[in-house]
């Protein structure tokens, strides 16, 4: 059998042996929280045939029997449970399990990519290219899932201000608080939408009202929406004009959202410099590893040799390193809290 291929089954085998031990060592966790999940879900359970009644593979891959145990196994574990947020607050409509197993399909998948792309491209043969690319596949959907949590915190974080202003002219005109909430539901457009939904029917299951606010600031994890929970439970402790309070918020927030907009646009230079300074390096070692194969042999030529490892080998190393020391200093400068 070809080296190459038993190399990547043994890449193929190691990855989904990690995710397995990593899911069997973590504790228990609770399942009072599922349970709660299930109901307070923001959308009814689609038939396994889609919208239109008829079977899709989707369909029958998320209603199959194993995809259940194994989500079954998983989410009882604090492995599970601490996934199984982020996924919420990103707004996937995945279950854990579903998640894990594209994980594992992207950690082998990318290097199986290369090996097939290999057959034309003589510099995809490298052993460390197809370690580069499980290493690329491995980290993909956590780059996927912290982008979607970052686009959604920000959208909630814009749309914020108005739903604050919305509330106080509810309280105003006589509503009472969950009938202000009420109104948002109806009157916004998701991600808001959304979490405040949820906050209702976790209060029509039997929560305290603040109880239910502190598992939304835990979801959606908001600077501004923390300020606001503790603005309203502390005016239910000791009283107060809560609409005049939640305007002086919403000013509060605008200012912050205006502020940092304007932080953005005097660093957005200094930011793509970061970027450039960052990848242009590593994404032309890359191409001239695949156009040139032969121009980036002499740096991992053994005769030439320190520590036991080619001196080229050391070279990219110490300069990789420093490019990413480089890399987080810039993002450092110009990442100015507000």
């Amino acid at each position: 059998m070809n080296p190459m291929t038993l190399a990547i089954a043994a890449i193929a085998a190691l990855a989904i042996l990690a995710i397995a031990v990593g899911i069997s060592m973590a504790r228990s966790g609770s399942d009072v929280s599922a349970r709660l999940e299930r109901y307070a879900s923001t959308k009814p359970e689609q038939p396994a045939g889609g919208a239109s009644g008829q079977p899709t593979l989707a369909g029958a891959f998320q209603s199959s029997a194993a995809m259940a145990q194994l989500n079954k196994v998983v989410e009882q574990r604090d492995f599970g449970a601490n996934l199984a947020r982020e996924i919420a607050r990103a707004d996937l409509k995945l279950k854990v399990s579903e998640y894990l197993l594209i994980w594992a399909g992207s950690t082998v998948g990318v290097p199986l990519l290369m090996a097939a792309l290999s057959v034309g491209l003589d510099g995809l043969r490298n052993p460390l290219v197809l370690l580069v690319g499980m290493l690329v596949g491995f980290m993909l959907p956590r780059f996927w899932l912290g982008h979607r949590k970052s686009s959604r915190l920000n959208a909630f974080n814009k749309q914020l201000p108005d739903t604050i202003t919305l509330i106080a002219n509810a309280l105003r005109a006589g509503s009472s608080f969950l009938q202000a909430i009420e109104l948002v539901v109806r009157e916004s457009r998701p991600p808001i939408s959304t979490e405040f939904g949820r906050v209702i029917r976790e209060v029509n299951l039997g929560l305290a009202f603040d109880t239910a606010l502190e598992n939304m600031v835990r979801r959606v994890r908001s600077d501004d929406l923390e300020l606001m929970a503790t603005a309203i439970s502390i005016q239910h402790t000791v009283g107060g004009n809560l609409a005049e309070i939640l305007d002086s918020i919403a000013y509060t927030i605008r200012e912050r959202v205006r502020i940092k907009g304007e932080i953005r646009t005097l660093t957005a230079q200094q930011r793509l410099s970061g970027y450039v300074v960052g990848f242009l390096p590593i994404g032309l070692a890359g191409f001239l590893f695949v156009a040139a194969p032969q121009f980036m042999q002499p740096m991992f030529d053994s005769r030439v040799s320190l520590a036991g490892l080619p001196a080229g080998v050391i070279i990219l190393m110490v300069g990789g390193s420093m490019m990413f020391v480089g890399f987080m200093f810039i993002r450092r400068i110009v990442d100015i809290e507000v």
